[in-house]
């Protein structure tokens, strides 16, 4: 049997401690090769130059070029999955976040040492993310150096809840990829669209930045979601990353969010099954649900349970992710009624909202 082909991985940060550790943990793993190290991305050039690899670590504040330039210079060119190994500041956040909108497949907090024990467990999280990506489908993509402004319609002031339960609401989950496709939802939907609640698998430290960089691009009102969050047409709440789950329950005629304790569901906290589960409690079919593009399988039963409370549920299709696994799990369940291109699943929502055929184009989609 012939042996199968290592992941040749790069390894590009300014820190020599920082590229000595990933290099001894990627290392270890008998299917990571490490072909080489960069201390900046000049170096990392020659490298690339002389030899691709399947998989780039990347750390985005480095001397001289900084790691986003040089991400997006290759990925306009001849693009190459990249894992962002990003420190948790507010500056590397809003950068990292960036990096993803341009292609970059996963981002993982930079690793200390001053972890001891909890080293060994983040280093296998970063092999297990490398292994991803080397089977991403990576895209070639222009992406401008901010977010490009929509013009602006008038929100609602924050707070000014209504007095009723809106009559849907629309649940999504995402993961590795989900940047780009959540972008690409959300930029699609109206602004009077029933209101939006999101998990988007992502370190802590980074949804906030996330949260800001959606809300700048169109007229829906964009905001990481607090504890006692009410749900309101044109408003998106993003799980904050971090220790807690977020729900949806019913209180005093309205919908609100709930950040409650809880271990890891399918290794995630917040989870999108721990989300789903509880708007097919509350929604009494009122929602619309959507798995977009992700590893693992997270959601899948959520979804399910979405399903048959009588809530509509979609998942985005293999061509368009960027990782199939997800959808893949949800499908394999039949939890979504259909798989759905990318480009077409803010469509697919807002009719199913509406409670009007999703039309013959989208309708060819069923599964």
């Amino acid at each position: 049997m012939q042996e199968r082909r290592k992941i040749r991985t790069l390894i590009v940060d300014d820190s020599a401690m920082v590229r000595k550790i990933l290099s001894i943990g990627l290392g270890q793993d008998p299917e990571i090769e490490v072909i080489g190290t960069a201390a900046d991305a000049n170096m990392a050039m020659q490298y690339l130059a002389r030899s691709k690899p399947d998989v780039i670590t990347l750390d985005l504040e480095m001397p001289n070029m900084d790691g986003l330039t040089f991400l997006r210079s290759f990925m306009k060119a001849d693009p190459i999955p990249t894992v962002v190994i990003s420190s948790q500041t507010q500056r590397s956040a809003q950068a990292t976040v960036d990096a993803l909108a341009a292609g970059a497949v996963d981002v993982i907090a930079k690793p200390r040492m001053e972890l001891g024990g909890g080293l060994n467990d983040m280093m296998a999280s970063i092999v297990q993310r490398v292994k991803v990506a080397a089977g991403a489908q990576v895209r070639r993509t222009v992406t401008p150096a901010r977010p490009p402004v929509r013009p602006q319609t008038p929100r609602p002031a924050a707070g000014s809840a209504p007095a009723r339960l809106p009559d849907w609401m629309i649940a999504i989950g995402a993961s590795t990829g989900g940047v780009q496709a959540l972008t690409a939802v959300l930029q699609s939907l109206p602004a009077d669209c029933p209101p939006v609640v999101i998990v988007q698998h992502m370190p802590e430290g980074f949804t906030a930045s996330f949260a800001k960089r959606l809300n700048q691009m169109g007229p829906l009102r964009v905001k990481e979601a607090e504890d006692g969050d009410v749900l309101e047409n044109g408003l998106v709440l993003l799980a904050p990353g971090g220790p807690k789950h977020m729900t949806v329950v019913k209180k005093v005629g309205r919908h609100q969010v709930r950040l409650i304790d809880g271990p890891e569901v399918c290794f995630s906290r917040p989870s999108v099954d721990v989300l789903f589960h509880s708007v097919a409690q509350v929604a009494e079919g009122r929602v619309s649900s959507a798995i977009l593009t992700g590893m693992g399988k997270d959601g899948a039963e959520g979804q399910l349970a979405i399903r048959n409370s009588g809530g509509r549920t979609v998942a985005q299709d293999e061509a368009s992710c960027v990782v199939f696994g997800m959808p893949s799990a949800a499908y394999q369940i039949g939890a979504p009624e259909a798989l759905v291109p990318l480009d077409d699943v803010s469509s697919w929502l807002m009719n199913s909202c509406s409670r009007i055929p999703v039309g013959d184009r989208l309708e060819s989609y069923r599964v």
